[in-house]
């Protein structure tokens, strides 16, 4: 299982996934605002999207777990 993270604080501007999804590295999970910045959060490998642990305005901090893929 990969735990993919915030790189930043900020909050979630958009969810571009759903649990179950089937994903590629490189696909952008979601998207955090911060500064007035969309900076999109991207899968580390190819899996399916098993938890979203974070959804659409909550607030975010760096390093926390947004998404688990299997």
């Amino acid at each position: 299982m990969h735990k993919v993270r915030s790189e930043i604080t900020g909050s979630v501007w958009k969810v571009e996934v759903a649990v179950g999804q089937t994903v590629a590295e490189g696909d952008t999970l979601v998207i955090v605002e911060s500064m007035k910045m969309e900076i999109p959060i991207s899968a580390p490998a190819s899996g399916v999207v098993a938890d979203i642990l974070i959804a659409e305005g909550e607030p975010v901090v760096d390093d926390q777990v947004v998404i688990h893929l299997d």
